[in-house]
């Protein structure tokens, strides 16, 4: 009986391939990545405690109060100042602009306000809304611009709807 040797195998590895699919990997995450731009939007959340100290209290806590069919405009510390109602088309977007714009004006160093949601209120809504009360519109040398109108923005829970200045 002879005994054969086992033969001796040479494995060539080919890498040729996987380098030219890494190298276009590689551009095409660059090219994408360059082209990609995020956004992002501070929300600052209630505290679980109240503050107390010596801090007098601020001229204007406001405080936006959405329903399904209203907003309520108020104070924290004297209470509702005006309900927007619903148009027919939906939430009056554009009515709670303009009268936070007059608020701006009574006080133009309030920066704050809080969002006050029911557990229904839709993303979109909520979203229209913070563009609402960030920002005013404004006719620039013909160009329509965006001011700020209350840039800080808090979200909490909204009180039932009779708590919060009237009923429906």
């Amino acid at each position: 009986m002879r005994r054969r040797k086992p033969r001796e195998l040479e494995a060539d590895l080919d890498m040729t391939t996987f380098i030219n699919l890494m190298v276009v990997l590689l551009a095409f995450l660059l090219v994408t990545s360059a082209f990609t731009e995020l956004s992002q939007l501070q929300v600052n959340l209630p505290s679980g405690g109240g503050a107390g100290g010596a801090d007098a209290p601020k001229p204007l806590v406001l405080e936006v109060s959405i329903y399904k069919d209203k907003f309520v405009v108020a104070d924290r510390q004297s209470g509702p100042m005006k309900i927007v109602a619903a148009t027919a088309q939906g939430p009056d977007f554009k009515g709670l602009n303009e009268y936070l714009v007059t608020v701006k004006t009574s006080y133009p160093s309030v920066t704050e306000v809080t969002l006050l949601l029911e557990p229904t209120t839709d993303y979109d809504t909520l979203v229209h809304t913070m563009d609402s009360v960030r920002y005013k519109p404004r006719e620039v040398n013909g160009q329509w611009i965006k001011a700020s109108l209350f840039p800080d923005i808090g979200i909490g829970d909204a009180p039932a709807s009779a708590e919060a200045g009237g009923a429906s």
